[in-house]
């Protein structure tokens, strides 16, 4: 049944017929940023992982998934980033992961009427938790976020069973390389130690005096490791020269990882150290893959 609202207005009013929970749904669309922008690739994920896609503009380079994310306007790299080329995308909100800057940008952005919302960056699973409750908010879509939510704790919880199931902890070298500069391992307090550690492996740089964050991989620390598997992003396998070259590489060819020719090598940056909400997936195939 139809129902008439009365809006005041001059002495006659105005009359609506409504359907019931118009008026509500159209406050709530009122409510609801119309142009966004995001700087940071998880953060990507989750409003295409909220069905949200549509009110997107604009993004950073990190953000490469979905297939959709790739032809959305880029903003340049996450960390570098020019409030001119944020602004000339009109947007009324900006996501932002805590990596995204530099701050004086993002100042430069608030100050022009941009409402800017940054998110946590650390590399455990309570910090994806937060990234998906945050943008549901910013995004005025709390049934949309508790469903996703819902559903991520579900597989991450599968994810975890599968580790479970292992006995043995495999020693794991992660190497990070961007064309044209020297390879790095990985340490303490970085996405891929956290993933090693999830994986029910070890992270092969962590025993006696292990450092935080990367270091330069050399001839000596590849063999001091001594690690059973080498990890590498895919894009980074690229950078590199490809398996034939990450396996001849000075050090690394004497390890028994490169010796039996054990490489994870599969899975790009973002799905395996982008902590976004297909952090259950990575999990698991990674698990699979150390445990093989």
């Amino acid at each position: 049944m139809q129902r008439r609202l009365l809006l005041g207005g001059g002495a006659a009013g105005l009359l609506l017929s409504a359907l019931p929970g118009l008026a509500a749904a159209q406050a709530e669309s009122a409510r609801q940023p119309r142009r966004v922008a995001v700087a940071g690739g998880a953060l990507t994920e989750v409003v295409y992982a909220l069905d949200a896609g549509a009110v997107l503009i604009g993004a950073d380079t990190t953000s490469t998934y979905p297939a959709a994310a790739q032809v959305l306007p880029k903003m340049g790299y996450q960390r570098a980033l020019s409030a001119e080329g944020v602004l000339s995308l009109h947007p009324d909100l900006l996501l932002a992961s805590a990596d995204a800057g530099p701050p004086a940008t993002l100042q430069q952005i608030a100050a022009a009427g941009v409402r800017v919302i940054r998110l946590g960056e650390r590399h455990d699973v309570n910090t994806v938790r937060e990234k998906i409750t945050g943008v549901a908010s910013a995004l005025n879509l709390p049934a949309r976020g508790k469903a996703l939510l819902q559903r991520f704790d579900s597989e991450w919880e599968t994810a975890l069973a599968s580790v479970q199931k292992q006995t043995k902890a495999p020693r794991v070298l992660f190497i990070l390389s961007n064309s044209g500069t020297q390879a790095m391992v990985a340490g303490r307090d970085t996405a891929a130690d956290a993933m090693i550690r999830y994986a029910g492996a070890i992270n092969a740089t962590s025993d006696g005096n292990g450092f935080k964050g990367y270091k330069p991989l050399t001839a000596e620390s590849a063999v001091s490791s001594a690690p059973d598997i080498l990890m590498i992003a895919s894009e980074s396998l690229v950078a590199i020269g490809g398996i034939e070259r990450l396996l001849a590489s000075p050090g690394l060819s004497l390890t028994s990882a490169a010796k039996n020719r054990r490489v994870v090598a599969d899975m790009d940056s973002l799905l395996l150290l982008g902590f976004g909400p297909r952090l259950p997936q990575a999990l698991t195939r990674l698990t699979a893959q150390l445990h093989a």
